[in-house]
């Protein structure tokens, strides 16, 4: 066994160990959903007992994750740089786990359009949090105030705009594949236009 294939092995097992106490179970309500004895649980917990394919697929469902999940070592690239975007204000990261999200962070000096035909609509959702100052979302006929370290969930198919109250903000979004789409297809407009939610 290679020390790369035992390091895995070792981490697999603290892993079933680790999911099974926070969920607050013991060995023995384990095997049971595992459909395992309580010993042989025991044993491959503590490296007594070969991991096999099998047993592991069924585990990791008993534990409510995926078998990806349980076998995954740590990347590499843990730290992500962000795409800065100068000309929008903003920076980006992508989501590794998740490929069709993406983390934006944006400082908004302008308030929302007031004219509601600047309001944008597109498919996707959205979830922002101010980081500092207030922001205004302007979300169908409504205008939501959300101040420092509120946040904010809706669907993108609502339309929406998002300003600053009167003074500089910034704000931290989560857009899904769609919304993020939405906002690159704004983005490639004349450039003059409010930056919508």
């Amino acid at each position: 066994m290679t020390q790369e294939t035992e390091d895995l092995d070792g981490l697999v097992r603290k892993r079933i160990r680790a999911l099974r106490v926070a969920q607050g179970w013991s060995l023995e309500e384990l095997a049971g959903r595992a459909n395992l004895s309580q010993s042989s649980l025991s044993r491959i917990e503590n490296g007594q007992r070969r991991l096999a394919l099998d047993q592991l697929v069924t585990l990791a469902r008993a534990l409510d994750t995926s078998l990806d999940q349980l076998v995954e070592t740590a990347a590499d690239d843990v730290v992500i740089s962000p795409a800065v975007d100068a000309a929008h204000g903003r920076m980006r990261w992508p989501v590794k786990g998740d490929p069709g999200l993406s983390v934006v962070r944006q400082r908004l000096v302008e308030p929302p359009p007031e004219n509601p035909a600047r309001m944008r609509a597109h498919p996707g959702r959205e979830w922002l949090v101010v980081l500092s100052g207030t922001a205004i979302l302007m979300l169908g006929h409504r205008r939501l105030r959300i101040e420092t370290h509120q946040a904010a969930e809706f669907p993108t198919m609502m339309p929406h705009a998002i300003g600053a109250a009167g003074a500089p903000c910034e704000i931290l979004g989560i857009f899904d594949r769609d919304a993020r789409r939405g906002h690159r297809d704004e983005d490639a407009d004349d450039g003059t236009k409010q930056r919508p939610a």
